[in-house]
C-alpha cells in the first residue's frame, strides 16, 4: 500500500517538557487512521506539526513527499483541517462562510456556486444554508466545517476531536459522512480522538499515544490478539444465579487467575481463552448463561490496558478499580445480609 503520510523520530519539546516523543508513523493513502490518547498525550502537537504550523525538535514528517515544515504552503494547499472547534463568521450564513472560504482559494463565479450547492447538500445543510451561522448547533459546526474544508478539494483532511460535544444522531450523521470521504471518495484521513466507541466504527487503523509516545499500532483486532498473547485473558460474564460453592469451585480451575465484580457482572482474569470450559462447566451444574463476552477485542480494552502496559494512571482507568470489588467481599455481603448478626444475649 502507499504510504502517504510518513514520520521518521518527530520529537517536539516544549520548555523541557517532551511532548512528542520520536513518533515514527506510516498511513496508507485511502485509510481512516485514529490517533488516540487523552487530553495532553501529544497529539494535537502532532498535527501542528504535520500542518507544518510548528517546527519538531528533531526528526521530520512528510505528506505526498513534501517535508511539512520545508513546504507548509504545498502541504496547505493538499490537506485539509477540521479542528476540535470549528469557527465560522456568526452574523454570515453557512452559504456566506463557504463562499468565503471558496474565494480564499481561488474560486469564483459558477464554478464556486455549484460548489458550494453540491457540498451543502452532501452534509445534509441545504435546509439551513442561509441561517446565521451563529445559530447553528454544535453538530451543524461540524457538518459545515466538513464542507468548508471540502472547498479546496484535499486529498486529506485531518480532524481534531470531530466528535467532541456532538449529540447520538449528529455524530451518527457525522461518522456516516467521515466513511464516505474515505470508501467513496478516496481520500485519506487522520482523526485525532479520545472517543473509543467513535473511533472504533470507523477507522481501518489506531495508535494509541501515551504522553507523547506511540505504544501500539495497527488494526483493532491485531491490538486485541497481541494484548491477549501478552497478558490475560479478561472474560466478562453474567449467570442467572450465584452459588458460593460452584464459584469456589469454579476457581480452582486450570487457568483461572481472579474472579471480581463490576456493575453486576463477573470479570474472569485467566491464562487462556475459557468460553468453551465455561459454558461446559455451567451448563453441567444448571446455570443458565445471560452474558458472555471476551473483552479482549473492544477498543476501549485495548486502550485501557496498553495505557496500564505504559505505567499510566488515566482517569478512566481508576474509576474502573474502583467499581471491582473482589469476589470474596461480593459474597461475605451476601451472607452478612441474608444472615441476621448474633448479639451477647443470644445463645448458640
Amino acid at each position: 500500500m502507499e504510504s502517504i503520510i510518513q514520520t521518521q523520530n518527530l520529537t517536539k519539546i516544549y520548555s523541557g517538557k517532551v511532548a512528542v516523543n520520536r513518533l515514527n508513523l506510516s498511513i496508507n493513502k485511502g485509510e481512516v487512521f485514529g490517533l488516540l490518547g487523552p487530553n495532553g498525550a501529544g497529539k494535537t502537537t502532532t498535527i501542528l506539526m504535520l500542518l507544518g504550523l510548528t517546527e519538531p525538535f528533531e526528526g521530520s514528517a512528510q505528506i505526498c513527499g513534501m517535508n511539512c515544515t520545508r513546504h507548509p504552503v504545498g502541504v496547505k494547499q493538499i490537506v485539509g483541517y477540521l479542528p476540535d472547534n470549528v469557527g465560522f463568521y456568526p452574523d454570515m450564513t453557512g452559504r456566506q462562510n463557504l463562499r468565503f472560504t471558496g474565494r480564499l482559494n481561488g474560486l469564483e463565479g459558477p464554478l464556486l456556486e455549484e460548489r458550494i450547492e453540491m457540498l451543502l447538500q452532501r452534509v445534509g445543510m441545504t435546509k439551513d444554508a442561509d441561517r446565521k451561522a451563529g445559530t447553528y448547533s454544535r453538530g451543524m459546526k461540524q457538518r459545515l466545517g466538513v464542507a468548508d474544508v471540502l472547498m479546496k478539494d484535499p486529498q486529506i483532511i485531518i480532524m481534531d476531536e470531530p466528535t467532541l460535544g456532538i449529540d447520538p444522531e449528529g455524530m451518527r450523521e457525522l461518522l456516516d459522512l467521515i466513511s464516505q470521504l474515505s470508501k467513496k471518495d478516496g481520500r485519506t484521513l487522520l482523526i485525532s480522538s479520545h472517543q473509543l466507541y467513535q473511533v472504533q466504527q470507523i477507522c481501518d487503523r489506531v495508535g494509541i499515544f501515551v504522553n507523547g509516545s506511540l505504544v501500539a499500532c495497527g488494526r483493532i483486532e491485531e491490538l486485541g490478539r497481541q494484548i491477549e498473547k501478552e497478558s490475560s485473558y479478561i472474560l466478562e460474564l453474567e449467570i442467572d444465579s450465584l452459588n458460593q460453592e460452584v464459584w469456589e469451585d469454579f476457581g480452582r480451575m486450570e487457568g483461572v487467575k481472579n474472579i471480581t465484580e463490576e456493575n453486576g457482572r463477573i470479570v474472569i482474569e485467566s491464562e487462556r481463552d475459557l468460553r468453551p470450559a465455561v459454558t461446559q462447566y455451567f451448563g453441567q451444574n444448571g446455570s443458565t448463561i445471560l452474558h458472555m463476552h471476551q473483552k479482549g477485542a473492544d477498543l476501549d480494552e485495548i486502550y485501557r490496558r496498553y495505557f496500564e502496559k505504559a505505567g499510566q494512571s488515566d482517569e478512566s482507568i481508576r474509576m474502573e478499580k474502583k467499581k471491582r470489588k473482589s469476589f470474596s467481599v461480593l459474597f461475605r455481603k451476601k451472607r452478612e445480609t441474608a444472615v441476621p448478626k448474633r448479639d451477647g444475649n443470644t445463645e448458640g
